[in-house]
C-alpha cells in the first residue's frame, strides 16, 4: 500500500498522543507508541476500518466533520489543524505564486522605518527577501535561506543558543509553507536539496510537525555582541501570499537592548 501525505501525517500525529492524554486506560504491553488505530477510531466515532483506510490512502476525501474530530482527538493546534485540512484537500489553496518572488518597495521602506528593531521578510521557501540594516547585521541578510542557514552553516550551532529547538521549529514552519504550496518551484527546490544534503533535516521532516511562526522567544549568540534575548512577532504579508514579515524586539533598558544598539552602530559604520 502506497502511503499518502494524509496517511503519513495521521500516523505520526497518532504516535504522539498517549492514552492517558485522552482519558483511555492503558493496560498491558503496547506495541505502538501513542494511540492505536482502533482507539483513534473509537474517540472520533468512526469505524476502525474507515480510519485504517484513511491511514493507508484508500480513503482520500474525509468530510470536514471527520477532520475536525480527528484534529480534536490528535490534539492539533491551529497550524497543525490547517495542515491536516490541506492534506485532505479540504482547505483552499492560495493563489498561484508568481515565478519571481520579490519584496514590495513599500514593505522595504517599512523595514527601514524601524532602525532600532531587526526586521526581515521571508519568502515562500524561507528565503530572506529583505531586511533592514539591523536585521542583516543580526545574521539575516537578504539572500540567506533560513533552512540552509540552520542546517548547513556550521556557525548556526553556536548562533542559536538552543540549536535543537531552532532546527525543529524551522522544519515545522517550512512544513506549513510546503502544505500551502507543495507545487511551488522554490519550495520544492529547497525541500529536495535539503533532503539530499542534510540527514538531520530529513530526520525532522519525517516527523511531520507543522507549526508556523508566531510570537516566540529567541536566544541568539551573536559573534560580535554576545547573547541576545529577543522576542519575535510574525505577520502574513496580505499582498504577497506566502511571505512573512518578522520583527524582533527586546525589553527596553536590558542588556540585549544595549547590545542591539552596539550592533546597529557597527553596522552603520560599515555601511
Amino acid at each position: 500500500m502506497v502511503a499518502t501525505p494524509l496517511g503519513e501525517y495521521l500516523r505520526t500525529r497518532r504516535a504522539l498522543v498517549t492514552p492517558d492524554a485522552v482519558g483511555l486506560v492503558s493496560a498491558g504491553v503496547r506495541r505502538v507508541p501513542g494511540l492505536r488505530r482502533e482507539e483513534v477510531a473509537l474517540l472520533v466515532g468512526m469505524s476502525a476500518d474507515y480510519y485504517v483506510r484513511l491511514e493507508q490512502g484508500r480513503e482520500r476525501n474525509p468530510s470536514a466533520q471527520v477532520l475536525e474530530a480527528l484534529a480534536a482527538v490528535l490534539r492539533l493546534d491551529d497550524d497543525a489543524r490547517m495542515h491536516l485540512f490541506r492534506l485532505a484537500g479540504a482547505a483552499p489553496r492560495p493563489r498561484a505564486p508568481i515565478a519571481d518572488e520579490r519584496l514590495d518597495p513599500q514593505l522595504a521602506a517599512l523595514l527601514d522605518s524601524w532602525p532600532g528593531r531587526p526586521a526581515i521578510v521571508l519568502g515562500r521557501g524561507y528565503d530572506v527577501l529583505g531586511a533592514n540594516r539591523l536585521g542583516a547585521a543580526l545574521g539575516f541578510a537578504p539572500g540567506t535561506n533560513l533552512v540552509e542557514k540552520v542546517f548547513e552553516d556550521p556557525a548556526s550551532r553556536t548562533f542559536y543558543a538552543d540549536w535543537t529547538a531552532a532546527a525543529a521549529n524551522t522544519v515545522a514552519g517550512f512544513r506549513v509553507l510546503h502544505g500551502q504550496a507543495p507545487d511551488d518551484p522554490r519550495v520544492r527546490q529547497v525541500l529536495t536539496a535539503m533532503l539530499d544534503r542534510s540527514p538531520e533535516f530529513a530526520e525532522h521532516w519525517a516527523r511531520h510537525d507543522a507549526r508556523g511562526k508566531g510570537a516566540e522567544h529567541k536566544r541568539l549568540v551573536h559573534p560580535d555582541v554576545g547573547a541576545l534575548d529577543l522576542h519575535l512577532q510574525s505577520f502574513d504579508v496580505r499582498s504577497a501570499p506566502g511571505q512573512q514579515l518578522v520583527v524582533y524586539g527586546c525589553e527596553p533598558g536590558s542588556e540585549t537592548a544595549d547590545r542591539l544598539e552596539l550592533l546597529g552602530i557597527a553596522a552603520a559604520s560599515r555601511a
